[in-house]
């Protein structure tokens, strides 16, 4: 149920097929999804998403959904799937979802648009993190470079981190956003 690759690497304000505001009760909603998916988020979630703030959902191609506040982008999710910080926001509370590591090496390779393979989070240099801090499969993450306290992308893993430390082969991390890409490029959708 996700696109293979990169969500926003062609993105800005021509993919946008309709932009709408959105009802009160369907706020409601969207808040009330976001704080069940990130828990951790819930002292900080007023601010983000202030309750008398307008909210619009910009739909955009591939079934994309972009929650913005006052054109800000700062959630999205794909049909009716899991939410997704924007990478501004995910710099602004960095505990808000699980996180996993990348050597240096696999850096390049996530900006140019691929997903993230088991060897580039199962090296020595940050297989150690990986372990202490488990993850299922289908979870979306935070993705940090090795050596750096900001994520560099968000995406959600393909396996859970034991059977990437255990098979080492295959996609780890499907990525949907990273630094760079159209929508890192858009911070307002007007």
């Amino acid at each position: 149920h996700f696109q293979q690759g990169w969500m926003f690497k062609k993105f800005g304000p021509d993919e946008v097929r309709d932009k709408s505001k959105v009802k009160s009760s369907q706020q409601r909603a969207i808040r009330q999804a976001i704080q069940e998916q990130f828990p951790r988020l819930d002292p900080f979630l007023e601010q983000i998403i202030p309750k008398k703030a307008e909210i619009q959902v910009a739909k955009c191609e591939g079934k994309i959904n972009v929650i913005m506040v006052e054109d800000c982008p700062v959630f999205y999710n794909i049909r009716d799937g899991p939410y997704y910080p924007a990478l501004r926001i995910l710099h602004q509370y960095p505990e808000m979802m699980p996180t996993m590591r990348v050597d240096a090496g696999a850096i390049k390779f996530v900006f140019s648009g691929a997903n993230i393979m088991c060897p580039g989070l199962t090296h020595k240099n940050v297989v150690a993190e990986l372990a202490a801090n488990p993850v299922d499969n289908n979870t979306p993450v935070a993705i940090l470079a090795e050596g750096k306290e900001h994520a560099l992308a968000v995406g959600h893993t393909q396996m859970s981190s034991k059977d990437m430390i255990e098979q080492n082969k295959g996609i780890g991390v499907n990525v949907v956003h990273c630094l760079n890409d159209g929508l890192w490029k858009c911070p307002k959708l007007v």
